[in-house]
């Protein structure tokens, strides 16, 4: 099928990506996948949004990484940058920031496939949510200066702090919870006054 073929036959609620003239559809995510990712993008686009520092989009959504790959991230961050290349149909290009919750169906697409269509699409860090019972782990990877991905550090308390997002981090813990708390995590990475002040200007401004 043609890039051209994939749009005419994909709408709003197909869940599916085109790489390589190849469509690969996807099984409807299960619950604990839904949590995270739910979690993931809440948290991240209530920081973002607090901070004015792009735009947090969750799946499906399309992101054309090139004339070659069309994929469905199920997270990802624009910085105000590259708002730019966000436009209603898709992302044009690579966002800042991806995320990718793997399932037992995408533990090769995830890890192998989309690490490298990503890192050499640009995308500038990478986080890799592996939730499959008796695994449960978390890599997160940054473009060098040389354009490779490297990991980044979890601490033994078992903290993350982006590169991407300055002043955000993630205690990994949250994702393993069946029902994570969005605001009382908020509240633990940007303070619970500085919570309050924002909410209340929201309050104000409307």
């Amino acid at each position: 099928m043609t890039y051209k073929q994939f749009l005419a036959w994909s709408d709003e609620d197909t869940h599916a990506e085109w790489v390589n003239g190849r469509v690969i559809a996807f099984m409807p995510p299960k619950l604990l996948h839904q949590a995270i990712t739910t979690f993931l993008a809440s948290l991240l686009s209530l920081f973002v949004e607090m901070f004015g520092l792009g735009r947090v989009v969750a799946a499906p959504f399309e992101v054309k990484l090139s004339s070659r790959s069309s994929r469905e991230p199920d997270v990802f961050f624009v910085s105000n940058d590259r708002l730019n290349r966000l436009t209603e149909e898709r992302m044009d290009g690579a966002p800042d920031l991806i995320v990718e919750v793997v399932s037992k169906e995408s533990v090769q697409r995830d890890t192998e496939d989309k690490f490298k269509e990503y890192e050499a699409a640009g995308v500038r860090e990478y986080w890799i949510i592996d939730n499959r019972p008796r695994r449960r782990r978390a890599a997160f990877y940054a473009l060098d200066a040389n354009g490779k991905y490297r990991p980044l550090p979890v601490t033994q308390d078992g903290i993350f702090r982006s590169v991407v997002l300055p002043g955000f981090w993630l205690r990994v813990d949250w994702l393993w919870q069946e029902r994570p708390d969005v605001l009382r995590a908020l509240a633990e990475v940007v303070g619970p006054e500085r919570l309050a002040e924002a909410l209340y200007q929201s309050l104000r401004q409307r």
